[in-house]
């Protein structure tokens, strides 16, 4: 079972307008609403390959009630700690005649020490029947850079792999705990190393540099570039084929998807490097935000080239 850990959940609502205008009513043609929050993202990949998902966290109210309910078609467990207050709300409005797009993110509840406790007392007895967790995101507000760092100290404690993919003060104090697998952006292995990486080179020390420290797979993202995995295995770089990318939000977190069932399966870090390379790009070609269509993933799994480095 894959375990994925959203904090902070949101419902993700997206609206198609004509000519969008401040200050007017502006009539709304199409309408979406997803459950949302980078955790959430990595379980419907995960659960669309095939893989049993539970989904933990956070959520509030009758949004939250909505959220665990929109994941069971998936086929996605929903097995949160409710608060009171409301779930917040992520919308995003798209301009079909400007091409332009314009996002308004909800505050979302705050949380006390009494509630992490809870969700920690919950999150212990979903770890023992995990064979992997994945945490990802922000968290709200009331919880500290400390929040992932205690969570991934009990995974490892029960002795489960663990993925964190988080950014900032979170990022900086959670591989503190030695994480298994971590994935920054250039900005963030800049932030944690001090380095420059401004070639793949120097990228490499980076990665290998948060290796020696105690994580043991970090895999950093190049774009349009591909990928690099960095493990006790060696290093690998994924070169992805050029697709027809519709809709690139949530690539990442597909990725971590790709990431988590190679872990849960024992996979090599190169083949483990390859199915999250070909998940990634998959999801890309399709408009859904963490949806990719299995034929699509399986025509890309055989054109995805690893180099050791």
């Amino acid at each position: 079972m894959i375990l994925t850990v959203t904090l902070n959940a949101a419902i993700d609502k997206r609206y198609v307008v004509d000519d969008f205008k401040t200050g007017e009513v502006n009539r709304v043609r199409e309408c979406s609403y997803v459950p949302g929050g980078k955790g959430l993202n990595v379980s419907k990949p995960a659960a669309i390959y095939g893989a049993e998902v539970v989904a933990t966290g956070f959520v509030g109210g009758h949004a939250g009630n909505y959220i665990e309910d929109a994941l069971k078609p998936f086929g996605i467990k929903g097995d949160f700690y409710h608060v009171n207050a409301e779930s917040r709300s992520c919308i995003n409005i798209w301009d079909e005649v400007n091409h332009v797009q314009t996002e308004f993110l909800e505050p979302g509840f705050t949380l006390t020490e009494e509630d992490f406790a809870g969700l920690e007392k919950k999150f212990r007895e979903l770890v023992k029947d995990a064979d992997v967790v994945s945490m990802s995101g922000s968290v709200p507000k009331g919880l500290d850079g400390t929040a992932y760092q205690r969570l991934v100290k009990i995974v490892k404690e029960a002795g489960k792999p663990v993925i964190l993919d988080t950014s900032g003060k979170l990022l900086e104090m959670g591989i503190e705990a030695c994480p298994t697998l971590i994935k920054p952006n250039i900005d963030e292995i800049r932030m944690l190393t001090g380095k420059h990486c401004d070639d793949i080179q120097d990228i490499i020390d980076a990665a290998k540099t948060i290796h020696a420290n105690g994580v043991e797979i970090v895999a950093v993202s190049l774009g349009a570039d591909g990928s690099l995995a960095v493990g006790e295995e060696g290093i690998f770089r994924a070169i992805v084929p050029k697709i027809n990318a519709v809709n690139t939000v949530g690539c990442g977190d597909s990725m971590i998807a790709g990431f988590a069932l190679g872990l849960s399966e024992g996979l090599s870090l190169e083949e483990t490097l390859r199915r999250a390379s070909a998940i990634s790009a998959a999801a890309a070609m399709r408009e859904e935000t963490g949806f990719f269509v299995m034929e699509d993933m399986k025509k890309l799994l055989p054109q995805i080239v690893i180099q050791r480095l």
